[in-house]
C-alpha cells in the first residue's frame, strides 16, 4: 500500500506490527522493538521522497539528489529499509548495523534507536523479524502519504496501546494525556518559552507544550524544549516522538535527574520559563545522603525521607525555575499536601509564597492506579493580586470514565482553567486562602480543609483524616500543658 491512508488505517497498520510479537516477548518490551523499526522505516521513506523531489528539480541529476543538503537525515549505504528486506540470515544483526550507521551519520540521532537486543535469536528469531519488516513494508511512510501530524497522532496511539498492554510498567513512559493538556493550558505557554520536564518519559508533556501553541495558531517553532529521562529506551522513545511530530529544537538527555541533573550553567542549575512534570511516585531507591549536601543547592528546604523522594523532585523543580518568569505544574499524589514527615519542607515552600494553586483531581487518572492525584502550580513571581494567596480547586468530580478508562473532557479542562484564571472563590469548587490561614493549619494543603463540597460534610481519605487528627491532638496537648503549668503556678502560690 503506497497511497495516502487515513488515520484509522494507519493506527491499525502500526498496531498490527505489535500483534506479531505476542507470545514471543512480554508486552512491556514491545516498545523497544516496534518504535525503532517504525522510525527507521519513516527515515528511509522520507529520504526516498526527498531524493525523488531533488531528481525532479534537477532534471534527473543523481549526484544532486544525493547531496546531504537535499535531505533532513542521511541514510548511509547498507542502512536503508531496502537493505533490511534483502537480509535473510542474521536479520537482527542487519537491523542493528543499519541503526548504528544512521546514528553515526546523523549526530542529532545519536542513541535514538535504543539498545534492544536485536541479535538475540532465542527471543526474536529471523523469521519473526522478517515478518515485522514485511509488515511495515506494506505502507510507504512518506510525508505525502502520512504527514507529520498524522504519524505523530498514530505514534501517541501506540504509546497508549502499549501502556494498556504493559500494566504497571506503563507509568514509566505514559501520563494520562488529558491531564497533560490541562497542565499545559494552566501555565499559558508562550512562543519563545523554554520548557523543561525533569522526568520526561516518552516526551508527552514537551510535545503538548508545542501542540498547545499550534492549537492556538501561535508560533511553536520558537519553543525550546528540554527533558531528562533515566530509562534509555524511554528517552529514545521521547526523541523519536518529537522528531516524528516535526519538532527538532529540543534536547532530551538520558540520566537520573536527582543524582546527575543534565542541564546546568557552571555551578548552578539551568533555569527555565516553564517546568512540567509527573515525577515517579515516592521512589525509595535514591541517594538521600548526597542530597543533604547537594552541590546544586536543591536542598534549600530540607532532606526528604529515604522512602519518599517527592520533595526532592519538588525542590529540584523550584530550583530550575527562572526567578522572574518561572512557573511549574507538577502532578503529585495527594500525600505531598499533608504528610507530617515532610512538614518542614512544605512549610518553607508555602511561607516563601511559591505555591499558587492546588488542584484536586478525580480517581484513576494516575495510570493503572485508583488513587486520586493533584496538580500543584508554583510561580517564582506571582502577579500582585495573587501575592500571599493560594487557590484551592476541588475538581474531583471533573472526570469521565468510559471503557475502564478515566479522563478529562474538554468541558472539564475548560472549567478548571477558567477557575484558575479568575482566581476567585467558587462555592463547593474553589477557595482562595491567605498564607496566614494556611499557616494556622500547620501548612496543610489538603483541599478539603479549604473547599467544602455542597450538601455534604468535608470528605477526607484515611491519610488526610489521620493528619487532621494529629494536628488536633497537637493543639490539645499544647493546651493541656499550658493548663497544667497554670495549675502548678496556682498551687505554688
Amino acid at each position: 500500500m503506497s497511497a495516502r491512508i487515513n488515520q484509522s488505517q494507519l493506527e491499525s497498520y502500526l498496531w498490527g506490527a505489535a500483534t506479531l510479537l505476542r507470545g514471543t516477548i512480554d508486552a512491556g518490551e514491545y516498545k523497544s522493538f516496534i518504535f525503532p523499526l517504525l522510525f527507521l522505516k519513516r527515515l528511509s521513506d522520507v529520504f526516498d521522497e526527498e531524493y525523488q523531489a531533488a531528481l525532479q528539480e534537477s532534471d534527473g541529476d543523481d549526484d544532486y539528489a544525493a547531496l546531504p543538503e537535499q535531505h533532513r537525515f542521511q541514510i548511509p549505504l547498507g542502512a536503508h529499509w531496502s537493505d533490511l528486506r534483502q537480509s535473510s540470515n542474521d536479520v537482527g544483526r542487519t537491523i542493528s548495523k543499519a541503526m548504528r550507521g544512521i546514528e553515526r551519520a546523523n549526530p542529532r540521532l545519536d542513541g535514538v534507536f535504543g539498545d534492544a537486543p536485536w541479535t538475540n535469536k532465542e527471543r526474536l528469531p529471523d523469521s519473526t523479524l522478517k515478518e515485522l519488516i514485511e509488515h511495515y513494508s506494506q505502507v510507504t511512510l512518506s510525508l505525502r502519504n502520512v504527514p507529520e501530524d498524522e504519524l505523530g497522532v498514530a505514534y501517541e496511539f501506540l504509546i497508549k496501546k502499549f501502556a494498556d498492554d504493559s500494566g504497571h510498567t506503563a507509568a514509566e513512559f505514559y501520563t494520562n494525556r488529558t491531564l497533560v493538556h490541562l497542565m499545559t493550558q494552566l501555565l499559558e505557554i508562550e512562543p519563545g518559552d523554554s520548557v523543561y520536564d525533569p522526568t520526561c518519559g516518552s516526551g508527552g508533556m514537551l510535545l503538548s507544550a508545542a501542540e498547545e501553541l499550534r492549537r492556538q495558531g501561535k508560533e511553536h517553532r520558537t519553543l525550546r524544549l528540554f527533558g531528562q529521562e533515566r530509562n534509555l529506551t524511554t528517552s529514545a522513545i521521547a526523541r523519536m516522538n518529537l522528531f516524528l511530530h516535526d519538532i527538532e529544537d529540543f534536547d532530551v538527555i538520558r540520566g537520573d535527574t536527582l543524582s546527575t541533573p543534565a542541564f546546568t550553567d557552571g555551578d548552578q542549575l539551568r533555569r527555565f520559563d516553564v517546568v512540567l512534570a509527573n515525577p515517579p511516585y515516592s521512589i525509595k531507591a535514591w541517594d538521600r545522603d548526597a542530597w543533604s549536601s547537594d552541590p546544586w543547592g536543591r536542598d534549600q528546604y530540607g532532606t526528604p525521607p529515604q522512602g519518599r523522594a517527592d520533595f526532592a523532585f519538588w525542590q529540584h523543580i523550584l530550583a530550575s525555575m527562572n526567578s522572574n518568569t518561572g512557573r511549574c505544574a507538577i502532578l503529585f499524589p495527594h500525600g505531598v499536601l499533608f504528610r507530617d514527615e515532610e512538614l518542614d519542607m512544605r512549610r518553607g515552600i508555602v511561607a516563601d509564597d511559591l505555591v499558587e494553586a492546588v488542584i484536586g483531581l478525580g480517581p484513576n487518572l494516575f495510570y493503572n492506579s485508583p488513587m486520586e492525584s493533584c496538580i500543584v502550580i508554583c510561580r517564582a513571581r506571582k502577579p500582585a493580586e495573587r501575592v500571599g494567596k493560594v487557590l484551592f480547586i476541588d475538581a474531583v468530580n471533573e472526570v469521565t470514565r468510559e471503557r475502564a478508562q478515566s479522563f478529562l473532557t474538554d468541558d472539564h479542562i475548560e472549567r478548571i482553567v477558567q477557575t484558575f484564571q479568575v482566581f476567585e472563590p467558587q462555592e463547593s469548587f474553589a477557595a482562595v486562602e491567605p498564607l496566614d490561614s494556611i499557616a494556622e493549619k500547620n501548612s496543610n494543603l489538603s483541599i478539603p480543609l479549604y473547599v467544602t463540597r455542597k450538601g455534604a460534610r468535608p470528605e477526607y481519605d484515611l491519610d488526610t483524616a489521620a493528619a487532621a487528627w494529629r494536628h488536633s491532638a497537637t493543639i490539645v496537648r499544647s493546651a493541656a500543658h499550658a493548663l497544667l503549668a497554670r495549675l502548678d503556678g496556682v498551687a505554688a502560690e
